[in-house]
């Protein structure tokens, strides 16, 4: 480039910026002729530096151009002063971002004197330009230095208004920068408590599913009446039962992602789903399935709720779980957040029987219906239990269509031989066969194509066509014919065929495809792993003849159907019968790996590279053990490993710590014993040719970091052969105390292990009435744990005591011991007789029982004055309640005492939980005060009618006006602490409780309308105005039931409120920190654009304001809600109206 393109080349830059700024100005808004004349002046100014820079280009004068030029761009000439004007004007003008830009659009930036200054600093610069057109470089620079001090004197008073009138903007900026790195923060949080709560939201499974689904099947079921009603009605449930291979999971994901599509910019609407998997039902408990559907509605509101928020904050520091009570509780108050919450739930029929998770969580989801007006869509097996149970509902029977089919067909039929390709009469051929053969079935036009690849011919292809299995057979068959196919290959592809196989049917959970790669890449005998032993994917699935598939999404190595699994786990010992032994044999010779020699980690970022450089470490650690005892014959592997204490503390870390649910700030480096020896390894899985070998050489009484020795873990995990052979050695002690006090007893008493029960009591050298260190027996712990033999067992010993006349509710010790909060552990450490502990797990017949034994006190009090009624009550259960009163013991009318829960009766917890047949028994004893009030400390003065009506139970509220004995406009009188809500346990219908409202931590002087009102029960709101509840009921700080509900943008309620005839719709409230504060105030600030436009209707001042001057467009700026921000301008709110520290809307 020659030096004149280069002196030019600052010309040119002056141009462009100038350009930009035109193209800004035009953008701008208002201001109509200033914008207009700034404009011109800037094209006026571009038009003499494009001839500038056209005759520097075509004069011969060179040298004298770039003089010229130099003059321009020197230290204070003209291109410089422009380029710096031209920069500010930008700045001004430049577009912004959210309601920064919705705030630019509305103001003309510059004010009249701003203006003036731009144009003679412009005019002045614009003159020296025409000077420079005479190529004059001595005229110029003499010009230049005349005027130097006066233009730059002048540029520098420009440069200085503007940045006057922009120190709002400066502020503004800093505030907007401070509230990125806020809001980034807060993201921060959002996830790391998401994934707290549980890390499964069940979106990869559906991706998964949906790749799998051959385009444009599944319509019928979208276009169906009952699929439309359903999407239609409230509170509806669709039930679609179909036999297995119907392809009720891809029709599920179907369902799924129309649901997501259809509510994607739906923010009132929730949406959230689960898949039940048999290969998963040990850690899909009912309250890991509820957690996912609490994390899903949670992850897809607005913001993190806080009912979410306090249960964190409730457990992170104590490092425990939430209990499912509280999770439900929680899912409650969330799902209480949309107006409409649609549910799916896939193979409901492979949720866990046993233990009664499958009741448990049946139970809860239908009290979620019931309370919060949620859709169910559900698919299971036509299993008679399941079926009962939604009688009531819609069904609509789930079969593969032939139009389905046919698109699968056409959609696969490549894989078929060339021949077959180069036929359309054979591939009809092949399609109609199958169709018939498949007869609803999905899953076995896959398996029936798939067994026609390797056909020769086209009468080879002809003779399966015709014996094509159908019926109840056919998928016996179809496995039948895959492994057969299997087992005709060579031999490496069948070995590695089979070992998959055995693999993926016998693993305690399902594998990664990585997890498995390891270990089919594992050398007996070996310490180390060879990464080139590792068999590639793609040939483990292809070498198991289509028996086997990978999701995608989570690359879960698995079988290809549940039915498969059903077959494999009939038929494996024919196929693999040293599966167990060859799997205890790989998971010993895994652990023993030279790696693993130096013990558990320190650091949980080297236990994370363990975990990431050995893959499968987690599952050996956590199961050889259950091979080992399922196993054939000893594993020599297996005594090794045990015999190196390194490596047995190495796999301890991850025995006793699942990743998948540790704890956030946990961490991996506590929560597993110390000293935990191979001794205590094999008690803890049973594995007895272990123990006989440690008893001959090692102190059956060894103690691990917690004082529990190996008759502890045989016995909590109920291997009564291992603890019969322990309590055959002399010096074993069945009665020791570990850390927690508690005696191996009372691990067995709490795991109902009969057995073993009677193992110990039989010695006759355990105390039955020992006490751990929160004073609970083993009665105790089987009675809450519903162990009913166990119960009995132990009833029948003699000297068995349920220590119920032992308990004093006023030792002191119990509060040091527990605190003042029941349900701070969920009652765990609860200083309760057995029959409390019955009677909230909802035993009947252990409570009949323990009644029966004529030595149990009917009314023990806790440290916190609770009693079982209390207990029975507060979890609905009907019959147990009436059993309790019908013994004419028990004090109906009963008040607790704890700080949290103090002068709450048990009508009070009926009422807020829903259970109208209990309030019903509690009202028809005539002992009960129907308007009795709370006299703690926290929260006095509510009574059963406001709690009932806080939580929507609008039978409870019906049932106690009809009392008439109650006031519709009681008040509370306390204060309630925001810090402690998560502590306090109202209830609801389905039993578990119910966060009290976190928006406000003032709760002086409400009623039974205002907390109604606040939750957006418009059911309960109606019926309390219909009988004479005040609307305008003020409590000490002026907040109405109109204030509280605008706050919460429960725009129903608020509707309702505003046709009540005299209604305060204006209504300001009145303590020191909200003064003045309106509904439309609130509403702005919660950001609901419908209760603003509600509000605006009735004619309320858009432009009202606060004590602090602020309106409820700079609450809505504040917040940042753009589209309450539109709203409130369109009913005329002012821009520029300053707060008391003269920040306007703009400002922000």
């Amino acid at each position: 480039m020659d030096s004149l393109s280069t002196t030019t080349a600052s010309v040119i830059a002056v141009v462009q910026l100038s350009s930009k700024v035109v193209k800004y100005i035009n953008s701008a808004k208002g201001a109509t002729q200033e914008r207009k004349s700034l404009r011109e002046e800037l094209r006026a100014c571009e038009r003499i530096l494009q001839q500038l820079i056209d005759e520097a280009d075509d004069s011969e004068e060179g040298q004298a151009w770039s003089n010229t030029i130099e003059a321009l761009e020197a230290p204070g000439a003209p291109l410089g002063r422009l380029w710096v004007t031209l920069s500010e004007v930008k700045e001004r003008l430049q577009p912004q971002e959210g309601i920064r830009k919705t705030l630019a659009r509305l103001k003309w930036p510059f004010n009249e004197k701003e203006i003036k200054e731009i144009y003679g600093t412009i005019e002045r610069e614009k003159s020296l330009l025409q000077l420079a057109l005479t190529n004059n470089s001595r005229q110029l620079l003499q010009e230049i230095k005349i005027t130097s001090d006066e233009n730059n004197k002048q540029l520098t008073k420009l440069v200085q208004a503007i940045k006057a009138t922009s120190q709002a903007a400066l502020h503004d900026g800093l505030d907007w920068l401070q509230r990125q790195n806020d809001e980034r923060g807060r993201v921060g949080e959002r996830l790391a408590i998401l994934s707290w709560l549980t890390p499964e939201d069940y979106a990869a499974q559906k991706s998964d599913f949906l790749s799998r689904r051959q385009a444009g099947t599944g319509r019928w079921l979208l276009d169906s009446p009952e699929f439309k009603k359903w999407l239609e009605l409230e509170k509806e449930t669709l039930l679609c039962p179909g036999i297995p291979g119907a392809g009720k999971t891809i029709l599920t994901s179907i369902v799924i992602e129309e649901l997501l599509n259809r509510f994607r910019d739906d923010r009132k609407t929730g949406v959230a789903y689960l898949y039940c998997d048999f290969r998963r039902q040990d850690e899909q408990t009912p309250g890991s399935l509820f957690a996912s559907l609490l994390r899903q509605l949670a992850q897809n509101h607005s913001s993190l709720p806080d009912c979410l928020k306090l249960l964190h904050e409730r457990h992170k520091d104590r490092q425990t779980r939430p209990l499912f009570e509280e999770v439900t509780m929680a899912l409650h108050s969330t799902a209480g957040l949309y107006s409409r919450v649609f549910v799916v739930i896939d193979a409901l029929d492979e949720c866990r029987v046993m233990g009664g998770y499958r009741d448990k969580f049946l139970s809860a989801i239908l009290a979620l219906q019931a309370e919060c007006g949620v859709n169910l869509f559900v698919t299971s097996r036509p299993i008679p239990g399941i079926i009962e149970v939604f009688d009531r509902s819609t069904t609509f029977e789930i079969l593969a269509s032939e139009y389905d089919v046919r698109r699968f067909l056409d959609g696969n039929i490549s894989h078929l031989p060339s021949f077959v390709q180069r036929s359309s009469d054979l591939q009809e051929e092949v399609k109609a066969a199958i169709v018939i053969a498949v007869d609803g079935m999905f899953l076995l036009a896959k398996l029936h194509l798939e067994s026609l690849v390797g056909k020769r011919s086209v009468k080879a292809l002809r003779t399966a066509l015709a014996k094509l299995p159908t019926g109840s057979e056919a998928y016996d068959c179809a496995y039948n014919d895959a492994m057969k196919r299997i087992e005709g290959q060579v031999h490496d592809q069948e070995e590695l065929a089979k070992q998959v196989i055995s693999w993926i049917t016998r693993a305690r959970r399902q594998l990664t495809t990585t997890e498995l790669q390891h270990a089919l890449a594992v050398e007996v005998g070996k310490v180390a792993l060879d990464k080139d032993n590792l068999p590639q994917i793609d040939d483990m699935v292809s070498s198991c003849a289509g028996l086997v598939t990978v999701d995608k999404e989570s690359n879960v190595i698995r079988l290809v159907h549940f039915t498969a699994q059903e077959y494999f786990v009939r038929t494996w010992q024919q196929w693999f019968p040293h599966a167990e032994a060859d799997i205890t044999t790989i998971c010993c010779t895994y652990l023993s790996f030279e790696v693993f020699l130096t013990g558990p980690c320190k650091l949980s970022e080297e236990y994370e590279k363990r975990l990431q450089e050995n893959p499968l470490f987690e599952y050996t650690a956590q199961n050889w053990g259950s091979h080992a005892v399922n196993a054939e014959a000893p594993c020599q592997q297996a005594i090794d490993f045990l015999r190196s204490n390194s490596k047995v503390e190495a796999s301890s870390q991850a025995l006793f710590i699942d990743r998948r649910k540790i704890t956030a700030g946990r961490g991996y480096c506590g929560g597993f014993p110390a000293h935990f020896r191979g001794f205590h390894q094999a008690a803890y899985f049973g594995v007895d040719y272990a123990i006989k070998m440690f008893l001959n050489d090692e102190d059956p009484n060894v103690e691990d970091g917690n004082g529990r020795t190996p008759l502890y873990y045989s016995v909590s995990n109920g291997h009564d052969g291992v603890v019969k052979l322990l309590l055959e050695t002399e010096s074993v002690d069945p009665d020791s105390k570990d850390d927690d006090g508690r005696s191996p007893l009372s691990w067995a008493a709490m795991n109902g292990h009969e057995a073993v029960i009677k193992l110990l009591l039989g010695t006759g050298k355990v105390d039955p009435n020992s006490k751990d260190n929160y004073w609970r027996s083993p009665l105790a712990w089987a009675a809450a744990n519903n162990h009913v033999a166990a119960v009995e067992i132990l009833l029948a010993t003699e000297g068995v005591d349920d220590e119920s006349k032992k308990i004093n509710p006023n030792d002191s010790r119990m509060s040091d011991l527990y605190g003042d909060d029941p349900w701070t552990f969920g009652g765990e450490r609860s200083y309760r007789a057995p029959l409390s502990w019955a009677a909230e797990a909802g035993n009947e017949i252990i409570v009949k029982l323990l009644l029966e034994t004529g030595l149990v006190e009917v009314e023990p009090k806790d440290q916190f004055g609770l009693t079982p009624l209390s207990y029975a009550v507060r979890k609905g259960y009907r019959a147990i309640v009436e059993r309790l009163l019908a013994t004419g013991k028990a004090d109906p009318d009963s008040k607790a005492t704890g700080k949290f829960v103090r002068g709450r009766t048990p009508l009070s917890f009926a009422a807020a939980q829903g259970s109208i047949s209990v309030v019903q028994q509690l009202l028809d004893t005539g002992k009960v005060d129907p308007d009795s009030k709370t006299s703690g400390p926290y929260l006095p003065g509510r009574t059963p009618l406001s709690f009932a009506a806080e939580n929507g139970q609008r039978a409870a509220v019906k049932l106690l006006l009809e009392t008439r004995k109650v006031d519709v406009d009681s008040m509370s009188t306390g204060k309630y602490v925001p810090s402690l809500a998560p502590l306090i346990w109202v209830g609801n219908e389905s039993g578990v409780g119910i966060e009290l409202s976190s928006a406000s931590g003032r709760a002086i002087g409400r009623t039974p309308l205002s907390w109604a009102a606040e939750a957006g029960k418009e059911a309960v709101v109606q019926l309390l105005l219909d009988n004479g509840a005040d609307v305008n009921s003020m409590d000490r700080n002026g907040w109405t039931p109109l204030l509280w509900a605008a706050s919460q943008g429960r725009e129903a309620v608020v509707e309702l409120l505003l046709t009540v005839p005299g209604v305060k719709a204006d209504q300001e409230a009145t303590s020191d920190y909200d003064n003045g504060r309106t509904s439309l105030s609130l509403a702005a600030e919660g950001g609901c654009s419908a209760t603003i436009r509600l509000l605006l209707s009735k004619g309320l001042d858009a432009n009202s304001r606060d004590q602090q001057g602020r309106t409820p467009l700079l609450w809505a700026a504040m917040e940042g809600h753009d589209d309450v921000f539109q709203e409130l301008l369109k009913a005329g709110a002012e821009t520029d109206l300053p707060d008391e520290d003269g920040r306007t809307p703009l400002s922000w």
